[in-house]
């Protein structure tokens, strides 16, 4: 029962070491950890937008968040900028946070509404303080807005993956973690069990283990090469399959959000970095060739790019089984959402976590297994229809968003929509990862405005909403207004020096 067990991590980048350093930091004295990689094999690391949850992650690793912006180039986010997804030259947010103040059960987007049928004219996202102090280049730490108990600022961050990787695997070895550098050619299965005896690495070497993880990315390795696990195809719902990845220089000044731009056949990222901006344009292939896309991704460069763009082919989709016999897939190795809404690394977390609480103690249990897999299910799929909303409510003429305009959508995602145009109502699931606040600004930023608001609305006189409406506004413009810029709190609290 004292007997280490023997967890090798296939494949490095942000995903390998990321499971390293929590499983190494959790259960250290009780795994012995290889995690193999080869220099010769490239990463995706286009991963560098996240969602508030990664602040969670490197905390529990004990990560001093300042540290880690320096290390990575790091810097706030505080939202999502949509721009065009509706139609062409309109723009909208998803900010992180709170908005207004609710009034009991019932959402502040009802008495908004109330007032917007009535003749008012101010815009949802005016009681945002994150979208107000994102667009005002602002930021700095606030739990809440002072001399009240409303919620203050909710970031995530923007960072090299390449670089997080790096800083995760000098944490990691530190913890004990042992690196394998080698190409694996060959992977050895149980001919009793199934299960994954070891692999070999390319010099001959075969390395054993208890249990394997899957961080090999686009090849899966272990969970689809060699265990046959099914994959389940959504491109029927996200018709893009290509990515165009290219830096550039540094623009100032550094926005505290992310922008996603629409275009003739899906979308621009632009990701701001302290040393560098991320951009890529990710599109359908029956619209757009590789060549027409580089085209378009170094024509909307807002500086000089400082690299060639980098093409990469995807199937949007899920692994079947995600965990299956000793193995589980994490990041790429598991499936792939594009990164419209900055899941890619939240997924690797999530999983990480799920695997943490349902880890196996000497023998793995099916039980377990179907546990892992029936929640990364729930989780994946919830995700999808979060990402699909984008594209299904849209007003655009070119014919590839008439076609997701136009295609048939999950059951699941039909309904809140439904739900969402009829009563302005929203109710999560399952523990979904995006809350009902993000569903109502995309889906009023997507032109769904709803026909009715709820009856707690109407507990305000005209005057007691108008007073409300006013004073939230004050204390949001006043409290941007106070706050240090972007730009300032970088150079003062995290600067990277490369």
């Amino acid at each position: 029962m004292n007997k280490l067990m023997k967890v090798v991590i296939v494949g490095g980048g942000s995903s390998g070491w990321m499971a390293a350093s929590m499983l190494a930091r959790l259960m250290g004295q009780q795994l012995d950890i290889t995690l193999i990689e080869s220099d010769d094999v490239g990463t995706v690391g286009v991963g560098e937008a996240t969602i508030p949850p990664i602040a969670y992650f490197n905390k529990v690793l004990g990560i001093d968040e300042n540290e880690f912006l320096r290390e990575t180039g790091g810097t706030f986010k505080l939202g999502i900028e949509f721009d065009g997804w509706h139609t062409p030259g309109k723009a909208y947010m998803h900010a992180f946070g709170r908005i207004g103040k609710d009034m009991g059960l019932a959402g502040f987007h009802h008495t908004w509404l109330r007032a917007k049928a009535a003749g008012h004219v101010s815009d949802y996202w005016d009681y945002s303080l994150n979208y107000q102090a994102a667009k005002a280049n602002k930021y700095q730490p606030l739990a809440t807005i002072p001399n009240t108990n409303l919620q203050g600022l909710v970031h995530a961050y923007h960072f090299d993956a390449g670089l997080y990787a790096r800083y995760l695997r000098k944490l990691s070895e530190l913890w004990g973690v042992t690196r394998q550098e080698g190409f694996i050619e060959k992977v050895n299965l149980n001919p009793t069990s199934g299960c994954i005896d070891s692999v070999t690495l390319k010099s001959g070497q075969a390395i054993e283990g208890d249990f394997f993880i899957d961080c090999s990315g686009f090849r899966a390795l272990l969970i689809g090469d060699a265990l046959k696990t099914g994959y389940e195809d959504w491109r029927h719902w996200l018709p893009c399959d290509r990515a165009m990845a290219v830096p550039c220089e540094r623009v100032d000044p550094v926005m505290p959000y992310t922008r996603s731009m629409a275009h003739g056949a899906g979308w621009q990222w632009r990701i701001p970095l302290q040393h560098r901006t991320g951009n890529g344009l990710v599109y359908c292939s029956d619209y757009y060739t590789d060549e027409q896309a580089r085209e378009l991704l170094l024509s909307n460069l807002d500086a000089s790019p400082t690299g060639d763009p980098r093409p990469i082919k995807f199937v949007t989709g899920r692994r079947e089984k995600q965990w299956y016999k000793n193995c589980v897939a994490l990041g790429l190795a598991s499936g792939f959402l594009e990164p419209l809404e900055s899941t890619s690394l939240h997924l690797v977390q999530s999983g990480i976590v799920r695997l943490m609480k349902l880890f196996p103690r000497q023998q793995m249990n099916q039980i377990d297994i179907d546990e892992y897999n029936r929640q990364s299910q729930i989780e994946f799929e919830r995700i999808r229809d979060f990402i699909i909303l984008h594209y299904v409510l849209n007003d655009r003429p070119e014919p590839f968003w008439q076609r997701c305009r136009e295609m048939p959508i999950p059951d699941t995602l039909a309904h809140k929509i439904e739900l969402f145009a009829q009563s302005g109502r929203v109710f999560r699931e399952q523990d979904e990862l995006f809350t009902d606040i993000a569903w109502y600004q995309v889906m009023m930023g997507q032109g769904v405005m709803p026909r009715a608001y709820h009856s707690l609305a109407d507990s305000l006189s005209e005057q007691q909403v108008e007073e409300l409406l006013s004073s939230l506004s004050t204390l949001v413009n006043g409290t941007v207004s106070q706050l240090s810029t972007h730009n300032d709190y970088l150079n003062r609290a995290c600067k990277a020096h490369f």
